[in-house]
């Protein structure tokens, strides 16, 4: 490349401009890289804690069903679930990070469980078994979003990767021994014509 350009004064301004425009590219994708990787280890954190607590709930969902199977019959607790109300809808904005679109779950969270059953042949271990599987349900809207926020960032810096190895070894390495070879051309030039005005000078 350096050879094929033309060695001038205004090819070494430009060649400089687009030089500086490089440096500041990578170190904002530098940037952007670290920032994104910081995010990144956070939602892994996070999915981690999510997923212990999912494993804590449905434990204790199982232990519930168990004794509720035991103490209510089989057929009468699924008549009680198959009479429960079903799962209300969710929704699903996005919000920038670093250009990156990442998910968000918008859902009505009730803080406090409303009886969908009444008392007569039911139990406390139905109240149990209920309670832990709606905090699985959030927990699995939240795993759902922390991992797909960490997957859509992960392509992201890949992309980031790249982009700022091609300017690292690529581009920049070539922008200057293009400005090298513009420069010592131009030096070599100016050498040249300096001897020859002297040559002329001594003629004279």
């Amino acid at each position: 490349m350096a050879n094929r350009i033309t060695p001038t004064k205004a090819n070494l301004l430009k060649s400089k401009g687009t030089m500086d425009f490089s440096k500041k590219g990578f170190e904002l994708l530098d940037k952007k890289r670290t920032v994104l990787i910081q995010e990144m280890m956070t939602l892994i954190e996070a999915a981690k804690k999510i997923e212990i607590e999912i494993e804590k709930k449905f434990n204790e969902a199982y232990e519930a069903i168990k004794h509720a199977s035991i103490t209510m019959g089989v057929t009468n607790l699924e008549e009680v679930i198959l009479g429960m109300e079903k799962e209300k809808d969710y929704q699903i904005r996005f919000k920038s990070v670093m250009g990156v679109e990442i998910p968000e779950i918008m859902y009505e969270k009730s803080e406090k469980l409303k009886p969908q059953y009444g008392f007569y042949r039911t139990n406390p271990s139905l109240d149990v078994m209920v309670f832990a599987l709606n905090e699985v349900k959030y927990l699995s809207y939240e795993l759902a979003r922390v991992e797909t926020a960490a997957h859509k960032l992960s392509i992201e810096i890949r992309k980031t990767q790249k982009r700022a190895n091609a300017l690292e070894k690529i581009h920049i390495p070539r922008l200057e021994k293009q400005i090298k070879f513009i420069e010592e051309t131009l030096e070599e030039k100016e050498r040249e014509d300096f001897f020859r005005l002297k040559i002329i000078k001594k003629k004279r």
